[in-house]
Protein backbone atom coordinates (compact mmCIF):
# COMPACT_ATOMS: atom_id res chain seq x y z
CA UNK A 1 0.00 0.00 0.00
CA UNK A 2 1.33 3.42 -1.04
CA UNK A 3 2.73 4.87 2.16
CA UNK A 4 0.82 8.57 2.14
CA UNK A 5 -2.59 6.44 1.57
CA UNK A 6 -1.37 4.42 4.98
CA UNK A 7 -1.17 7.10 6.84
CA UNK A 8 -4.37 8.99 5.78
CA UNK A 9 -6.22 5.64 6.79
CA UNK A 10 -4.51 5.46 10.19
CA UNK A 11 -5.53 9.31 10.70
CA UNK A 12 -8.66 8.35 9.93
CA UNK A 13 -9.17 5.41 12.26
CA UNK A 14 -8.14 8.10 14.87
CA UNK A 15 -11.29 10.59 13.83
CA UNK A 16 -14.77 10.13 14.55
CA UNK A 17 -17.31 12.77 12.99
CA UNK A 18 -21.03 13.22 12.23
CA UNK A 19 -23.17 14.85 9.45
CA UNK A 20 -26.56 16.93 9.65
CA UNK A 21 -29.57 15.49 8.48
CA UNK A 22 -31.15 11.35 8.03
CA UNK A 23 -28.89 11.16 4.75
CA UNK A 24 -25.25 10.59 3.98
CA UNK A 25 -24.77 14.27 2.60
CA UNK A 26 -22.05 15.23 -0.05
CA UNK A 27 -19.56 17.18 2.58
CA UNK A 28 -19.02 13.93 4.85
CA UNK A 29 -18.96 11.22 2.02
CA UNK A 30 -16.50 13.25 0.44
CA UNK A 31 -14.25 13.60 3.56
CA UNK A 32 -14.47 9.30 3.80
CA UNK A 33 -13.39 9.29 0.83
CA UNK A 34 -10.63 12.00 1.00
CA UNK A 35 -9.14 11.38 4.55
CA UNK A 36 -10.51 8.02 4.98
CA UNK A 37 -12.81 9.21 8.53
CA UNK A 38 -13.20 5.74 9.87
CA UNK A 39 -16.05 6.40 12.48
CA UNK A 40 -19.32 8.40 12.60
CA UNK A 41 -21.14 10.51 15.52
CA UNK A 42 -25.36 10.35 15.16
CA UNK A 43 -27.64 12.88 16.66
CA UNK A 44 -30.69 13.21 16.51
CA UNK A 45 -31.20 15.11 13.40
CA UNK A 46 -29.73 11.78 11.91
CA UNK A 47 -33.21 9.83 13.23
CA UNK A 48 -36.63 9.63 11.60
CA UNK A 49 -37.09 6.09 12.20
CA UNK A 50 -35.69 2.47 12.95
CA UNK A 51 -35.99 1.44 9.51
CA UNK A 52 -34.38 4.63 8.18
CA UNK A 53 -32.02 4.45 10.99
CA UNK A 54 -30.75 0.53 9.69
CA UNK A 55 -30.26 1.60 6.53
CA UNK A 56 -28.13 4.46 6.74
CA UNK A 57 -25.80 2.26 9.59
CA UNK A 58 -25.81 -0.27 6.68
CA UNK A 59 -25.09 2.88 3.87
CA UNK A 60 -22.16 4.24 6.78
CA UNK A 61 -20.56 0.64 7.04
CA UNK A 62 -20.51 0.14 3.50
CA UNK A 63 -18.69 3.84 2.50
CA UNK A 64 -16.76 3.45 5.56
CA UNK A 65 -15.30 -0.39 4.79
CA UNK A 66 -14.93 0.40 1.03
CA UNK A 67 -12.91 3.50 1.90
CA UNK A 68 -11.10 2.61 4.87
CA UNK A 69 -10.79 -1.38 4.94
CA UNK A 70 -12.47 -1.44 8.08
CA UNK A 71 -15.55 -1.26 9.83
CA UNK A 72 -16.97 1.91 11.65
CA UNK A 73 -17.46 2.87 15.50
CA UNK A 74 -20.90 3.92 15.02
CA UNK A 75 -21.47 6.09 18.12
CA UNK A 76 -24.99 7.91 20.25
CA UNK A 77 -25.14 9.25 23.04
CA UNK A 78 -28.31 7.15 24.15
CA UNK A 79 -27.92 7.80 28.10
CA UNK A 80 -32.03 7.43 28.26
CA UNK A 81 -34.44 10.51 29.83
CA UNK A 82 -33.60 13.35 28.93
CA UNK A 83 -30.49 12.51 26.93
CA UNK A 84 -31.91 10.17 23.97
CA UNK A 85 -31.22 10.08 20.08
CA UNK A 86 -33.46 7.41 19.20
CA UNK A 87 -37.00 7.96 17.42
CA UNK A 88 -40.40 7.14 19.02
CA UNK A 89 -40.65 3.65 17.37
CA UNK A 90 -37.52 2.54 19.33
CA UNK A 91 -37.48 2.09 23.26
CA UNK A 92 -36.11 4.88 25.27
CA UNK A 93 -35.36 3.84 29.14
CA UNK A 94 -35.44 6.72 31.97
CA UNK A 95 -32.10 8.87 32.60
CA UNK A 96 -29.59 8.13 35.06
CA UNK A 97 -31.09 9.57 38.01
CA UNK A 98 -34.69 8.14 37.45
CA UNK A 99 -33.25 4.20 37.27
CA UNK A 100 -31.03 5.17 40.96
CA UNK A 101 -34.50 6.59 42.46
CA UNK A 102 -36.05 3.06 41.96
CA UNK A 103 -33.57 2.21 44.67
CA UNK A 104 -32.95 -1.33 42.44
CA UNK A 105 -29.03 -1.71 40.96
CA UNK A 106 -30.86 -4.10 38.72
CA UNK A 107 -32.84 -1.78 37.20
CA UNK A 108 -29.58 -0.26 35.57
CA UNK A 109 -28.66 -3.13 34.52
CA UNK A 110 -31.88 -3.99 32.80
CA UNK A 111 -31.75 -0.30 31.09
CA UNK A 112 -28.61 -0.68 29.74
CA UNK A 113 -29.16 -4.59 28.65
CA UNK A 114 -32.17 -3.30 26.44
CA UNK A 115 -30.82 -0.07 25.11
CA UNK A 116 -27.42 -1.94 23.83
CA UNK A 117 -29.80 -4.73 22.41
CA UNK A 118 -31.64 -1.81 20.52
CA UNK A 119 -28.75 0.04 18.89
CA UNK A 120 -27.12 -3.28 18.16
CA UNK A 121 -30.59 -4.10 15.90
CA UNK A 122 -30.03 -0.60 14.90
CA UNK A 123 -26.10 -0.83 13.53
CA UNK A 124 -25.37 1.03 16.03
CA UNK A 125 -22.33 -0.40 18.55
CA UNK A 126 -20.93 2.61 20.47
CA UNK A 127 -22.88 3.97 23.48
CA UNK A 128 -21.36 6.87 24.87
CA UNK A 129 -23.26 6.19 28.50
CA UNK A 130 -22.76 5.60 31.61
CA UNK A 131 -22.34 8.92 32.92
CA UNK A 132 -20.20 8.85 35.42
CA UNK A 133 -20.06 12.41 36.62
CA UNK A 134 -21.47 12.61 40.02
CA UNK A 135 -23.67 15.73 39.93
CA UNK A 136 -22.57 17.53 43.74
CA UNK A 137 -23.53 20.89 42.77
CA UNK A 138 -27.28 21.48 42.02
CA UNK A 139 -26.39 24.46 39.80
CA UNK A 140 -25.26 22.36 37.40
CA UNK A 141 -26.59 23.33 34.00
CA UNK A 142 -25.43 20.31 31.81
CA UNK A 143 -25.69 17.00 34.00
CA UNK A 144 -28.15 17.40 36.91
CA UNK A 145 -30.58 14.28 35.89
CA UNK A 146 -27.75 12.69 33.64
CA UNK A 147 -26.01 11.36 36.55
CA UNK A 148 -27.29 8.59 38.94
CA UNK A 149 -26.85 10.98 42.03
CA UNK A 150 -24.66 13.50 43.92
CA UNK A 151 -22.36 10.86 45.97
CA UNK A 152 -19.85 8.87 44.39
CA UNK A 153 -21.30 5.45 45.64
CA UNK A 154 -24.92 6.11 44.75
CA UNK A 155 -22.77 6.87 41.01
CA UNK A 156 -20.87 3.49 41.20
CA UNK A 157 -23.44 1.56 42.73
CA UNK A 158 -25.91 2.32 39.37
CA UNK A 159 -23.25 3.08 36.51
CA UNK A 160 -21.62 -0.15 36.92
CA UNK A 161 -24.30 -2.33 35.78
CA UNK A 162 -25.22 -0.16 33.23
CA UNK A 163 -21.89 -0.92 32.20
CA UNK A 164 -22.40 -4.06 32.40
CA UNK A 165 -25.95 -4.38 30.52
CA UNK A 166 -24.48 -2.63 27.72
CA UNK A 167 -21.50 -4.79 27.71
CA UNK A 168 -24.06 -8.26 27.84
CA UNK A 169 -25.92 -6.91 24.94
CA UNK A 170 -22.60 -6.65 22.79
CA UNK A 171 -22.81 -2.80 22.93
CA UNK A 172 -19.27 -0.68 23.58
CA UNK A 173 -19.78 1.70 26.06
CA UNK A 174 -18.07 4.44 27.46
CA UNK A 175 -17.90 6.25 31.01
CA UNK A 176 -17.71 9.98 30.89
CA UNK A 177 -17.17 12.96 31.19
CA UNK A 178 -13.43 12.57 33.07
CA UNK A 179 -11.82 13.74 35.09
CA UNK A 180 -15.49 14.77 35.99
CA UNK A 181 -18.44 17.32 35.24
CA UNK A 182 -20.14 17.11 37.85
CA UNK A 183 -19.53 20.01 40.13
CA UNK A 184 -19.77 23.05 37.19
CA UNK A 185 -22.05 25.31 37.05
CA UNK A 186 -21.22 26.71 33.47
CA UNK A 187 -21.98 24.11 30.13
CA UNK A 188 -18.82 23.58 28.53
CA UNK A 189 -21.01 23.72 25.00
CA UNK A 190 -20.82 27.03 25.71
CA UNK A 191 -17.70 28.03 27.55
CA UNK A 192 -14.88 26.75 29.82
CA UNK A 193 -15.67 25.61 32.85
CA UNK A 194 -13.50 25.33 36.30
CA UNK A 195 -13.42 23.00 38.61
CA UNK A 196 -10.62 24.22 41.27
CA UNK A 197 -10.35 21.32 43.49
CA UNK A 198 -7.10 19.28 44.97
CA UNK A 199 -6.48 16.02 43.72
CA UNK A 200 -7.22 14.87 47.06
CA UNK A 201 -10.84 16.22 46.55
CA UNK A 202 -11.08 14.89 43.38
CA UNK A 203 -9.92 11.34 43.85
CA UNK A 204 -12.76 11.10 47.00
CA UNK A 205 -15.75 12.43 44.66
CA UNK A 206 -15.07 12.68 40.88
CA UNK A 207 -12.33 10.02 40.07
CA UNK A 208 -13.91 7.11 42.14
CA UNK A 209 -16.65 6.29 39.84
CA UNK A 210 -14.14 5.89 37.25
CA UNK A 211 -11.84 4.39 39.08
CA UNK A 212 -14.33 1.32 40.08
CA UNK A 213 -15.46 1.70 36.07
CA UNK A 214 -11.92 0.65 34.92
CA UNK A 215 -11.36 -1.92 37.58
CA UNK A 216 -14.43 -3.11 36.45
CA UNK A 217 -13.11 -3.04 32.66
CA UNK A 218 -14.57 -0.35 31.38
CA UNK A 219 -13.51 -0.74 27.93
CA UNK A 220 -13.44 3.36 26.99
CA UNK A 221 -13.47 6.75 28.46
CA UNK A 222 -14.81 10.15 27.65
CA UNK A 223 -13.01 13.40 28.14
CA UNK A 224 -13.98 16.61 29.01
CA UNK A 225 -13.15 20.04 28.57
CA UNK A 226 -12.78 21.29 32.17
CA UNK A 227 -9.57 22.83 33.59
CA UNK A 228 -8.68 21.49 37.04
CA UNK A 229 -5.74 24.10 38.19
CA UNK A 230 -4.93 22.20 40.95
CA UNK A 231 -3.64 19.86 38.84
CA UNK A 232 -3.00 21.95 35.66
CA UNK A 233 -3.08 25.08 35.48
CA UNK A 234 -4.97 26.67 32.40
CA UNK A 235 -5.29 23.22 30.14
CA UNK A 236 -8.49 21.57 29.83
CA UNK A 237 -8.11 17.92 30.83
CA UNK A 238 -8.91 16.89 27.19
CA UNK A 239 -5.61 18.60 26.00
CA UNK A 240 -3.97 17.54 29.42
CA UNK A 241 -1.17 15.32 29.08
CA UNK A 242 -0.66 15.25 32.89
CA UNK A 243 -4.38 14.77 33.20
CA UNK A 244 -5.12 11.72 30.26
CA UNK A 245 -1.81 10.27 30.42
CA UNK A 246 -0.29 11.08 33.87
CA UNK A 247 -3.48 10.78 35.94
CA UNK A 248 -5.86 8.12 33.68
CA UNK A 249 -3.27 5.91 32.17
CA UNK A 250 -0.81 5.63 34.46
CA UNK A 251 -2.05 6.32 37.79
CA UNK A 252 -5.46 4.68 37.82
CA UNK A 253 -4.42 2.29 35.53
CA UNK A 254 -6.96 2.96 32.41
CA UNK A 255 -5.79 0.95 28.90
CA UNK A 256 -8.87 1.38 26.89
CA UNK A 257 -9.76 3.60 24.60
CA UNK A 258 -9.63 7.17 25.59
CA UNK A 259 -12.01 9.44 23.17
CA UNK A 260 -12.61 13.13 23.32
CA UNK A 261 -15.77 15.03 23.82
CA UNK A 262 -16.52 17.66 20.87
CA UNK A 263 -13.92 19.32 19.53
CA UNK A 264 -16.29 21.80 18.28
CA UNK A 265 -17.85 22.88 21.44
CA UNK A 266 -17.08 26.73 22.48
CA UNK A 267 -14.95 25.67 25.37
CA UNK A 268 -12.13 24.53 22.85
CA UNK A 269 -13.46 26.47 19.80
CA UNK A 270 -13.04 29.46 21.61
CA UNK A 271 -9.69 28.64 23.29
CA UNK A 272 -6.82 26.55 21.24
CA UNK A 273 -9.29 26.26 18.05
CA UNK A 274 -11.18 22.68 16.98
CA UNK A 275 -8.16 21.85 14.68
CA UNK A 276 -5.43 22.51 16.85
CA UNK A 277 -7.28 20.79 19.79
CA UNK A 278 -7.10 17.76 18.18
CA UNK A 279 -3.52 17.66 17.87
CA UNK A 280 -2.98 18.41 21.31
CA UNK A 281 -5.39 15.89 22.56
CA UNK A 282 -3.67 13.30 20.64
CA UNK A 283 -0.41 14.69 22.16
CA UNK A 284 -2.34 14.08 25.63
CA UNK A 285 -2.95 10.91 25.10
CA UNK A 286 -6.23 10.77 23.58
CA UNK A 287 -6.97 7.86 21.09
CA UNK A 288 -9.70 9.16 19.54
CA UNK A 289 -10.94 12.71 18.39
CA UNK A 290 -14.19 13.63 17.92
CA UNK A 291 -15.45 16.66 15.56
CA UNK A 292 -19.28 15.76 15.55
CA UNK A 293 -20.81 18.56 13.48
CA UNK A 294 -18.42 20.25 10.38
CA UNK A 295 -17.05 18.15 7.78
CA UNK A 296 -14.32 21.22 6.57
CA UNK A 297 -13.19 21.21 10.04
CA UNK A 298 -12.61 17.76 10.14
CA UNK A 299 -10.95 17.64 6.94
CA UNK A 300 -8.57 20.15 8.67
CA UNK A 301 -7.72 18.42 11.59
CA UNK A 302 -7.04 15.32 9.55
CA UNK A 303 -4.43 17.79 7.66
CA UNK A 304 -2.79 19.20 11.22
CA UNK A 305 -2.89 15.65 12.09
CA UNK A 306 -0.82 14.82 9.59
CA UNK A 307 1.87 17.93 9.67
CA UNK A 308 2.28 17.33 13.44
CA UNK A 309 3.13 13.55 12.45
CA UNK A 310 5.49 14.41 10.00
CA UNK A 311 7.53 16.38 12.10
CA UNK A 312 7.26 14.78 14.97
CA UNK A 313 5.22 16.92 17.31
CA UNK A 314 2.97 13.60 17.82
CA UNK A 315 4.98 10.28 19.59
CA UNK A 316 4.97 7.55 17.22
CA UNK A 317 5.21 5.15 19.35
CA UNK A 318 2.02 5.66 21.25
CA UNK A 319 0.67 6.50 17.56
CA UNK A 320 0.94 2.91 16.91
CA UNK A 321 -0.43 2.15 20.98
CA UNK A 322 -3.62 4.04 19.52
CA UNK A 323 -4.14 2.33 16.20
CA UNK A 324 -3.99 -0.92 18.13
CA UNK A 325 -6.49 -0.52 21.11
CA UNK A 326 -8.75 0.52 18.44
CA UNK A 327 -8.09 -1.92 16.13
CA UNK A 328 -8.91 -4.11 18.89
CA UNK A 329 -12.09 -3.48 20.09
CA UNK A 330 -13.49 -2.69 16.38
CA UNK A 331 -12.13 -7.10 16.10
CA UNK A 332 -14.01 -7.71 19.55
CA UNK A 333 -17.22 -5.44 18.84
CA UNK A 334 -17.55 -4.86 15.66
CA UNK A 335 -17.70 -8.28 14.94
CA UNK A 336 -20.61 -9.45 17.46
CA UNK A 337 -23.72 -10.77 15.96
CA UNK A 338 -26.72 -7.98 16.16
CA UNK A 339 -30.41 -8.80 17.23
CA UNK A 340 -33.50 -8.64 14.63
CA UNK A 341 -34.24 -4.84 14.10
CA UNK A 342 -37.88 -6.08 15.21
CA UNK A 343 -36.76 -6.39 18.62
CA UNK A 344 -36.47 -2.72 18.23
CA UNK A 345 -39.84 -0.89 20.05
CA UNK A 346 -41.35 -4.26 20.93
CA UNK A 347 -44.30 -4.84 22.78
CA UNK A 348 -41.94 -7.11 25.78
CA UNK A 349 -39.36 -4.02 25.48
CA UNK A 350 -42.69 -1.54 25.74
CA UNK A 351 -43.90 -3.61 28.55
CA UNK A 352 -40.24 -3.52 30.46
CA UNK A 353 -39.40 0.05 30.08
CA UNK A 354 -42.80 0.86 31.52
CA UNK A 355 -42.07 -1.02 34.55
CA UNK A 356 -38.82 0.79 34.79
CA UNK A 357 -40.48 4.12 34.33
CA UNK A 358 -43.13 3.78 36.90
CA UNK A 359 -40.42 2.69 39.89
CA UNK A 360 -38.33 6.53 38.74
CA UNK A 361 -41.45 8.79 40.00
CA UNK A 362 -40.53 9.97 43.26
CA UNK A 363 -42.53 11.95 45.76
CA UNK A 364 -41.10 14.65 47.41
CA UNK A 365 -43.75 16.30 49.42
CA UNK A 366 -47.20 14.57 49.82
CA UNK A 367 -49.15 16.85 52.70
CA UNK A 368 -51.34 14.18 54.12
CA UNK A 369 -49.91 11.52 52.79
CA UNK A 370 -51.19 11.33 49.21
CA UNK A 371 -52.21 13.40 46.51
CA UNK A 372 -55.10 15.34 46.09
CA UNK A 373 -58.69 14.88 44.49
CA UNK A 374 -58.63 17.53 42.04
CA UNK A 375 -61.81 18.27 41.76
CA UNK A 376 -64.12 18.28 38.94
CA UNK A 377 -62.73 22.05 36.53
CA UNK A 378 -58.37 21.35 36.69
CA UNK A 379 -56.07 23.74 35.60
CA UNK A 380 -53.15 22.18 33.98
CA UNK A 381 -49.92 24.61 33.51
CA UNK A 382 -46.21 24.35 32.60
CA UNK A 383 -43.66 25.51 30.01
CA UNK A 384 -43.24 23.54 26.78
CA UNK A 385 -40.06 21.75 26.65
CA UNK A 386 -36.97 23.88 25.85
CA UNK A 387 -33.24 23.46 25.16
CA UNK A 388 -32.06 23.24 28.86
CA UNK A 389 -28.71 22.50 27.13
CA UNK A 390 -26.55 22.10 24.45
CA UNK A 391 -26.54 18.52 24.66
CA UNK A 392 -29.80 18.51 24.43
CA UNK A 393 -32.28 17.51 21.11
CA UNK A 394 -33.15 20.65 18.69
CA UNK A 395 -36.18 19.82 17.23
CA UNK A 396 -39.37 21.43 18.12
CA UNK A 397 -41.87 18.88 20.14
CA UNK A 398 -45.40 19.68 19.78
CA UNK A 399 -45.93 17.75 22.93
CA UNK A 400 -47.04 19.80 25.90
CA UNK A 401 -47.24 19.10 29.48
CA UNK A 402 -50.47 20.97 30.03
CA UNK A 403 -51.90 20.01 27.29
CA UNK A 404 -51.22 16.21 27.86
CA UNK A 405 -52.69 15.88 31.11
CA UNK A 406 -55.81 18.01 30.18
CA UNK A 407 -56.54 15.01 27.83
CA UNK A 408 -55.81 12.79 30.58
CA UNK A 409 -57.46 14.40 34.06
CA UNK A 410 -60.33 17.05 32.20
CA UNK A 411 -60.22 20.46 32.73
CA UNK A 412 -58.11 23.37 30.85
CA UNK A 413 -54.72 23.73 30.01
CA UNK A 414 -52.15 26.84 29.50
CA UNK A 415 -48.79 26.61 28.29
CA UNK A 416 -46.00 29.17 30.61
CA UNK A 417 -43.34 30.68 29.37
CA UNK A 418 -39.91 28.93 30.51
CA UNK A 419 -39.41 32.27 33.07
CA UNK A 420 -42.77 33.80 33.66
CA UNK A 421 -42.56 37.69 34.49
CA UNK A 422 -44.09 39.25 37.25
CA UNK A 423 -46.88 40.35 34.67
CA UNK A 424 -47.10 36.89 33.12
CA UNK A 425 -47.64 35.65 36.78
CA UNK A 426 -49.64 37.61 37.57
CA UNK A 427 -52.38 37.26 34.39
CA UNK A 428 -51.69 33.44 34.78
CA UNK A 429 -52.93 32.85 38.29
CA UNK A 430 -56.09 35.28 37.29
CA UNK A 431 -56.94 32.97 34.95
CA UNK A 432 -56.89 29.77 37.38
CA UNK A 433 -58.47 31.45 40.07
CA UNK A 434 -61.69 29.58 39.42
CA UNK A 435 -59.61 26.36 39.23
CA UNK A 436 -61.15 23.19 41.51
CA UNK A 437 -56.85 22.13 41.39
CA UNK A 438 -54.07 22.72 39.63
CA UNK A 439 -51.18 20.83 38.42
CA UNK A 440 -48.35 22.51 36.97
CA UNK A 441 -45.20 21.10 35.38
CA UNK A 442 -41.48 22.53 36.17
CA UNK A 443 -38.31 22.57 33.93
CA UNK A 444 -35.49 23.49 35.64
CA UNK A 445 -37.09 25.91 37.62
CA UNK A 446 -34.41 25.71 40.37
CA UNK A 447 -32.40 28.04 36.93
CA UNK A 448 -35.48 29.89 35.90
CA UNK A 449 -37.15 31.46 39.10
CA UNK A 450 -40.25 33.04 37.02
CA UNK A 451 -41.48 28.93 37.20
CA UNK A 452 -41.25 28.92 41.16
CA UNK A 453 -42.98 31.87 41.55
CA UNK A 454 -45.52 31.10 39.68
CA UNK A 455 -46.11 27.81 41.60
CA UNK A 456 -46.38 29.59 44.90
CA UNK A 457 -48.30 32.42 43.68
CA UNK A 458 -50.99 29.67 43.18
CA UNK A 459 -50.62 27.92 46.13
CA UNK A 460 -51.83 30.94 47.50
CA UNK A 461 -55.17 30.48 45.44
CA UNK A 462 -56.34 28.10 48.51
CA UNK A 463 -57.02 24.94 45.77
CA UNK A 464 -54.56 22.06 45.46
CA UNK A 465 -51.37 22.82 43.50
CA UNK A 466 -49.25 19.95 42.16
CA UNK A 467 -46.46 20.62 41.24
CA UNK A 468 -44.20 18.17 38.93
CA UNK A 469 -40.53 18.11 38.10
CA UNK A 470 -40.07 17.33 34.50
CA UNK A 471 -36.02 17.21 34.44
CA UNK A 472 -33.93 18.24 37.48
CA UNK A 473 -35.94 17.81 41.05
CA UNK A 474 -33.90 20.38 42.68
CA UNK A 475 -37.32 22.76 41.76
CA UNK A 476 -39.31 21.27 44.08
CA UNK A 477 -36.92 22.22 47.30
CA UNK A 478 -38.18 25.80 46.21
CA UNK A 479 -41.56 25.60 46.74
CA UNK A 480 -44.43 26.82 49.78
CA UNK A 481 -44.85 23.22 51.94
CA UNK A 482 -48.58 23.41 51.03
CA UNK A 483 -47.86 22.52 47.42
CA UNK A 484 -47.84 18.48 46.69
CA UNK A 485 -44.58 17.72 44.81
CA UNK A 486 -43.43 14.58 42.62
CA UNK A 487 -40.23 14.46 40.53
CA UNK A 488 -40.69 12.54 36.93
CA UNK A 489 -37.06 13.75 35.87
CA UNK A 490 -38.18 13.60 32.16
CA UNK A 491 -40.41 15.78 29.42
CA UNK A 492 -41.78 12.58 27.67
CA UNK A 493 -44.96 11.27 26.89
CA UNK A 494 -44.84 8.65 28.69
CA UNK A 495 -43.56 10.10 31.91
CA UNK A 496 -46.71 12.36 32.01
CA UNK A 497 -48.78 8.75 31.42
CA UNK A 498 -47.30 7.75 34.33
CA UNK A 499 -47.33 10.96 36.81
CA UNK A 500 -51.49 10.87 35.30
CA UNK A 501 -51.77 7.36 36.61
CA UNK A 502 -50.96 8.36 39.91
CA UNK A 503 -52.96 11.66 40.04
CA UNK A 504 -55.66 9.73 39.24
CA UNK A 505 -54.84 7.03 42.17
CA UNK A 506 -54.59 3.74 39.88
CA UNK A 507 -50.38 3.80 40.57
CA UNK A 508 -48.20 4.65 43.43
CA UNK A 509 -44.85 6.94 43.42
CA UNK A 510 -42.46 5.26 45.40
CA UNK A 511 -39.19 6.14 43.99
CA UNK A 512 -36.45 7.92 46.38
CA UNK A 513 -34.40 10.73 45.32
CA UNK A 514 -30.63 10.16 44.92
CA UNK A 515 -30.21 14.06 45.68
CA UNK A 516 -30.91 16.06 48.53
CA UNK A 517 -34.30 17.59 47.36
CA UNK A 518 -35.69 18.84 51.10
CA UNK A 519 -33.34 19.42 53.82
CA UNK A 520 -33.69 16.74 56.75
Amino acid sequence: MDENVSLTRQIGQRMMAGFDGPRLDDAFVDLVKTHKVGNVILFKWNITGKEQLNKLCEEIQQLVMRETGRPAFIAIDQEGGAVSRLSEDATCVPGAMAIAATGDPENAYQAGRLTGLELRALGVNFNLAPVLDVNSNDANPVIGVRSYGEKPETVIRYALPMMRGLEDSGTLSCGKHFPGHGDTSVDSHLALPVVDKTMDELRSVELAPFQAAIDAGLPAVMTSHIVFPQVDAGTPATLSRRILTGLLREEMGFDGLIMTDCLEMKAIQHSVGTVRGTVEAIQAGADLVLVSHTASLAAEAAEAIRRALESGEIDRAEWERSLERIAALKADYLSRPAPELSIVGSEAHTRENRKLLERTLTPIRVPGGRFPDLGSRPRHLGCPVFRATRVSNLDDDPLTFPAFMAEKLGGSAEATPSNPTEEDIAAIVERAADASGIVIGTYNGHLYPGQIELVNRLASLGVPVVAVALRNPYDLRLLNPNVWSLAAYEYTAKAFDAVAAVLRGEAEAAGKPTVTVLAD
